[in-house]
């Protein structure tokens, strides 16, 4: 065999078993189950998406003290646009209308909140007195009732509620977004709220055009419809969201007033304001309303309390929220107590606030650039997925 064949004979080897190794794999490839593929690109799609959702919540936990007036400020301005809008439209100065704007806001809520300190304080001594006459009377039925308790077994039974109480205080303190550990973290995510509202409603449209340019050209164009979809559907929230709670307000409050519990009116104040939580919010205050019948006007008058708290929420929750919210975010009920809860678990109280309009705004934002609705400038509102049924199967189905 000559010198130059064997270069030769070499490749030739090398060749074929480059050749075998990629057959084998082609071999492997065709083996492997269809759905086991399908699963596999998935799964680490599903990964590299969970990383990422991972290093945003982990940059929010870090600049919280940023994040939460931002937030906070972006709803204000969606609850103040609609006024401030129409005040812009029948041609008041802007300056002008954002005075009046917050102002307005800062009356009302203020108003709202003294006079439930003002009814507080002129029923705090008689509320308080039975207060702690129904306590007397819970104890002594606790040791000459059913139960037979000891005063010592009442005090364990204390020490372990207040014990609980506490331990959750400090989860929720030590939570990964809560408002603020300090006076000074409080103050300065108010100043700052107002800066940014302030911003907001004088220059809102100047800011989101500098935000759209931070993104490629190409792609501005769907960036700026899928956001301003959202921010109309954020704005529906905000609008939906104070009807709601003043139905609550309005129902709960009625009904303590007509069965003679006091602090109605502080009650029904509670109940409007924490009604923009959703879920979590309508169920303090309704208990706080139940707990004040109980002590101040006795067991059935609380039972009638609980069911009035309880039609309520049963009326927001299967009407309200379904028919009004439902078509206002574009969210299904379903959606909305998982997206609360998650948001909870996450971080607290601020996490419970933000879920819903979040995921409205991600809803309908993703909705825009999916259906193609940002070249023809049509309503991404509809059902998405009707939309992609084949229009001779509409008629049929119709």
């Amino acid at each position: 065999m000559s010198e130059n064949s064997t270069p030769r004979l070499r490749d030739l080897v090398r060749q074929r078993t480059i050749t075998g190794r990629v057959d084998v794999r082609d071999d492997v490839q065709r083996a492997l189950p269809p759905g086991l593929k399908i699963a596999a690109a998935y799964s680490w799609r599903f990964l590299a998406i969970a990383a990422a959702l991972g290093v945003v919540i982990w940059l929010v936990m870090l600049f919280k003290i940023l994040v939460i007036p931002l937030m906070i400020a972006i709803l204000l301005t969606a609850l103040l646009w609609p006024v401030f809008s129409s005040m812009l439209r029948v041609g008041w100065p802007r300056w002008l209308a954002i005075v009046v704007a917050l102002i307005g806001t800062v009356a009302i809520v203020g108003g709202l909140l003294w006079l439930a300190v003002w009814q507080i304080t002129q029923q705090w001594h008689g509320v308080q007195a039975r207060t702690v006459g129904a306590w007397e009377q819970l104890q002594q039925f606790l040791i000459d009732g059913p139960f037979h308790l000891t005063r010592a077994q009442i005090t364990d039974l204390l020490d372990q509620g207040a014990k609980f109480l506490s331990e959750q205080g400090e989860l929720l303190k030590s939570g990964a977004i809560a408002v603020g550990s300090t006076f000074g973290h409080v103050a300065t995510g108010a100043v700052l709220t107002l800066f940014i509202l302030l911003c907001m409603l004088a220059d809102g449209g100047g800011i989101w055009a500098w935000t759209v340019k931070l993104f490629p050209r190409d792609s501005r164009r769907a960036v700026d419809a899928a956001a301003r979809n959202g921010w109309a559907t954020v704005i529906n929230y905000a609008r939906t969201q104070m009807l709601v709670a003043f139905i609550d307000a309005l129902g709960i409050g009625l009904g303590a007033f007509l069965l003679g519990v006091p602090l109605a009116v502080p009650v029904a104040v509670l109940v409007f304001l924490g009604s923009f939580i959703p879920i979590v919010g309508a169920v303090v205050t309704g208990a706080l309303a139940v707990f004040l019948a109980l002590v101040y006007n006795g067991p059935w008058i609380a039972l009638w309390m609980l069911v009035v708290v309880l039609a309520v929420q049963q009326i927001e929750g299967h009407i309200l929220q379904p028919i009004l919210m439902g078509s206002a975010v574009k969210v299904h009920p379903l959606a909305v107590v998982l997206v609360v809860a998650g948001g909870a678990l996450i971080a607290g109280i601020p996490g419970a606030l933000f879920a819903v309009p979040l995921a409205a705004f991600v809803n309908v934002a993703a909705v825009t650039i999916n259906s193609g609705a940002w070249r023809t400038g049509a309503d991404p509102g509809g059902d998405y997925i009707w939309r992609t049924v084949p229009r001779a199967r509409r008629r049929s189905a119709r």
